[in-house]
């Protein structure tokens, strides 16, 4: 399988974010990408407090999920696409699983929301995994992959060989200029990826916004901890690699023993 993890710009618009998903996404095709992630709340974009985010609407939202689907089958490459949503009178940060032919195949809500999101969106109440192809996938959105570790291994306990992690960490007006992937004086962020991989035996593949200060790359992670590859930081762009399955067997999820932690 070949992945591609997308680090676009912060959108300008929803029809900005768009333009990079279908730019990027032609990109990916163009070297084999079976499957491309996007960062959490891509579109209209996560909602931070330095930025002017376009105010989604059911409307707004359903039709850029019918521009994703005709991207993703034009280019023949499944499409992880984080975006809001809205559900049952409830307002949800979400990830659509979209198939290489354009189905929609379901979307991962995030569940544990970050403390400073309570008032933004509601929190999700239930974890899947998706089949690609014949592959299983879980996804993780920032927050609740970075400090809740059950998010991921509940993916890998139910047969996810790579759980794929939407999220936004980072800056345009300031924060730490990186340089180093993982270095020790880098915010906690990659490490904490390399450990979802790590303890978990499978892959993790994170997508980041390429800001100006970002805390962490877009990254994916071998089922021993390595990284395969990361983004440039602060450069726009989209890398693919392609992992071997084999190697993603769930060991250590699957020997976890939760009847011993009740």
């Amino acid at each position: 399988m070949k992945v591609a993890v997308a680090s676009p710009p912060f959108p300008k618009s929803i029809n900005d974010g768009l333009y990079w998903l279908e730019k990027l996404t032609k990109e990916a095709s163009a070297k084999g990408a079976d499957v491309i992630c996007f960062p959490e709340s891509f579109i209209p974009g996560y909602p931070l407090e330095e930025c002017k985010v376009e105010q989604s609407t059911p409307g707004k939202m359903q039709a850029a999920l019918d521009k994703a689907c005709a991207i993703a089958a034009g280019n023949n490459v499944a499409i992880i696409l984080p975006m809001d949503w809205y559900e049952d009178g409830k307002y949800f940060n979400i990830a659509q699983v979209i198939s290489r032919t354009g189905k929609i195949l379901g979307y991962q809500s995030k569940n544990q929301l970050d403390p400073t999101e309570d008032n933004i969106w509601s929190a999700g109440i239930a974890r899947r995994v998706f089949d690609l192809d014949g592959v299983k996938i879980g996804i993780t959105i920032c927050h609740e992959g970075f400090r809740y570790p059950e998010s991921v291994r509940w993916s890998a306990r139910n047969g996810a060989q790579i759980v794929f992690h939407p999220h936004c960490a980072g800056s345009n007006i300031d924060g730490p200029q990186l340089t180093e992937w993982g270095h020790k004086d880098n915010p906690y962020y990659e490490k904490a990826m390399m450990m979802r991989a790590l303890e978990n035996t499978i892959y993790f593949a994170s997508s980041n916004y390429a800001s100006l200060f970002p805390d962490s790359a877009s990254a994916l992670i071998a089922p021993d901890g390595k990284c395969v590859a990361h983004a440039v930081y602060g450069e726009p762009g989209v890398f693919v690699a392609e992992i071997d399955l084999s190697k993603a067997t769930g060991l250590l999820a699957k020997r976890f023993k939760p009847e011993n932690y009740y």
